[in-house]
């Protein structure tokens, strides 16, 4: 009796539910491919480059795991609103409390089942994609990968089981707490209209000065580092919801002073509705703020770290093409090349030193990188080399010759192609270079005109220096493009976990604000039913639901937005540039955000506003 009455409940609100488990089953999909990329092990064994970034995912699953639980909070909040005037009538017809908490455990469980079911089939297929899509990033192979991974199925199953068990022991609670009457009366308690001018006024100065230094703690996060990593989520955090409390009901108060705007149509109507549901509404709209900034945050961080691999290589080194002795195959490759300088260096080598021709060198004085911090610099080396037979680098010994200059010491330690062979530099005049035993060789380098167009002919020329020397491993290589590879690697993955981490912080934020003024809903049919007896056209009450919720969506979306463009400042002490592309997340929370909002307006209309 109890499972017919359930399923006979849920069916009359098919849609409301609807809404509630598609929103689950994002989450659970989502959870479930972060689950899949941080603990597929035989995939990380295989991979060097994915053990590099398996961090970054076990990060994005904690943060997941935090606002997965806030979000399944209000999801909880608007299950419990949609049947507590329903409950109440079977109280009243003689059914117990408990069989009434029976019902809503078990309609709990039903769709917490429903959706686990779905949303890991689904996560599966992301969890294949995103794999492919990744692998293609990196350029790796998908030995050992799995989309259907066990562990990470019972990892979700498992998180998700406790907090939907969780959330049924919520409304367990809230159901022994509450009576049959403010059950059949829930759509007409009043929420509570809050002025008062002194509370409120403090509760502004409070939320701008912890807000103020939050910011302040962003933009000079440079030098303030590890203690502006504590204290600009802390402040900020705390700045915005005191802001929220105290600052939103008297903005909205105001407006709704305002004779200009509230003497057109019914808008008095509008900003008295607006004012009337406020005060409920202030902490979720400053949750909503902080997961803007949390989702367009990550998605700008992600594009802004794997845009700056490339700038970080150049800091790292001035030429692209550093080659030992190069083969045939290799002067092939460099052909292909468009090169603004090119060098070519004769040298001998014994066991414990390199030996450079005087000549070459002063003829072909090679680039120094000076960096600013910000962008790569370039200055050509200008002092003359030492006078003598030999010149040492790094180690003055009175014996073989004169020290070299820093400028020159390091100009030939950027020669070096790896890390095994770093052996002492001595610069020969002519006489006593030919008297060296031993093969001369030539060290050739090289800077194009842009290193990412080569990256294929890059990686190539690392291929068959590993060819020519299989003692050697990719981790000995010195090269620019072994450097490159190795932070594109971690880039990629960080891009890769902030688009979908940001993605998935944006919809969830979308829905709590969704399931929040759906949960209260109810509350307001009589006041739209109201209008309409006594003549309202309901094109003029449509009009002011899409006004009332699009000032309620457009609040948070400021706050958000404005946290995100200083925020990002925060990566300017290991990000070259922060705001690569600052628009693309904005652009994608616009969409999401707009998405939700007419789902939103939709679904609040049919409760409020039902058809005639």
């Amino acid at each position: 009796m109890l499972l017919k009455l359930s399923l006979a409940g849920m069916k009359g609100k098919l849609k409301d539910y609807f809404v509630l488990l598609s929103g689950l089953v994002m989450t659970i999909s989502v959870f479930y491919m972060f689950q899949t990329l941080s603990w597929n092990t035989e995939f990380i064994k295989s991979n060097a480059m994915i053990r590099n970034i398996q961090l970054v995912f076990i990060v994005g699953s904690v943060l997941l795991s935090v606002v997965t639980i806030l979000y399944m909070l209000y999801t909880n909040t608007f299950l419990l609103s949609l049947r507590q005037k329903q409950f109440g009538m079977y109280m009243m017809l003689g059914a117990k409390k408990k069989s009434i908490k029976k019902i809503m455990f078990v309609e709990t469980i039903v769709i917490g089942a429903a959706s686990l079911v779905i949303g890991v089939s689904i996560g599966i297929g992301l969890a294949f994609m995103v794999g492919y899509l990744l692998a293609g990033q990196l350029n790796i192979t998908l030995e050992g990968y799995q989309s259907f991974y066990l562990p990470a199925v019972l990892a979700t199953f498992v998180f998700f089981i406790v907090v939907f068990l969780f959330t049924a022991l919520i409304n367990h609670i809230k159901l022994s707490r509450v009576q049959v009457l403010q059950l059949i009366y829930s759509d007409v308690h009043p929420d509570d209209i809050p002025i008062q001018k002194k509370k409120n006024s403090w509760l502004i100065l409070l939320g701008l000065i912890p807000l103020s230094l939050g910011y302040v703690s962003l933009i000079f996060m440079e030098q303030l580092r590890e203690i502006g990593l504590f204290a600009a989520p802390t402040l900020t955090t705390l700045g915005t919801y005191l802001l929220f409390i105290g600052f939103l009901p008297v903005i909205v108060n105001r407006m709704q002073a305002n004779k200009r705007w509230t003497t057109k149509g019914i808008t008095s109507f509008t900003f008295a509705q607006l004012n009337f549901r406020i005060q409920g509404l202030t902490k979720i709209l400053a949750t909503v703020a902080m997961l803007i900034a949390l989702g367009a945050g990550a998605i700008s961080a992600g594009l802004a770290f794997k845009n700056s691999a490339s700038q970080m290589a150049d800091m790292m080194d001035v030429y692209d093409a550093i080659i030992k002795n190069p083969d045939t195959e290799e002067k092939t490759i460099l052909k292909s090349i468009h090169f603004t300088e090119e060098n070519q260096y004769r040298f001998k080598e014994d066991a414990d030193y390199t030996y450079y021709l005087r000549d070459d060198l002063n003829n072909q004085r090679p680039l120094l990188l000076i960096s600013d911090g910000r962008k790569p610099k370039f200055k050509r080396v200008t002092e003359d080399l030492p006078e003598g037979k030999i010149s040492l680098s790094k180690v003055k010994n009175p014996e073989m010759g004169q020290q070299l200059s820093d400028e020159w010491s390091r100009a030939l330690w950027n020669f070096q192609t790896n890390y095994r062979e770093f052996k002492q530099m001595i610069v020969l005049d002519a006489e006593t270079y030919h008297e060296i035993q031993g093969q001369e060789m030539l060290m050739y380098i090289g800077k194009s005109d842009k290193f990412t167009d080569y990256l294929h002919e890059w990686q190539e020329i690392d291929k068959l220096a590993l060819e020519k020397e299989p003692n050697l491993t990719a981790d000995d290589l010195t090269s620019k493009y072994s450097f490159y590879n190795m932070y594109s690697s971690f880039t990629s993955g960080t891009m890769f976990m902030g688009f979908f981490l940001g993605i998935a912080f944006l919809a969830m934020m979308a829905s709590c604000l969704m399931f929040k003024i759906l949960s209260g809903a109810s509350k307001d049919t009589s006041r739209y039913q109201m209008l309409r007896k006594i003549g309202v056209r309901r094109s003029e009450l449509s009009i002011s639901i899409y006004k009332e919720l699009f000032i309620i969506f457009l609040f948070p979306a400021i706050i958000g937005l404005a946290h995100v463009l200083i925020g990002m400042n925060m990566f300017s002490f290991i990000i070259l540039n922060p705001y690569y592309r600052i628009w693309v997340p904005i652009i994608i929370f616009l969409l999401i955000y707009g998405v939700y909002y007419v789902i939103t307006v939709k679904l609040y209309k049919q409760i409020v506003l039902p058809k005639e």
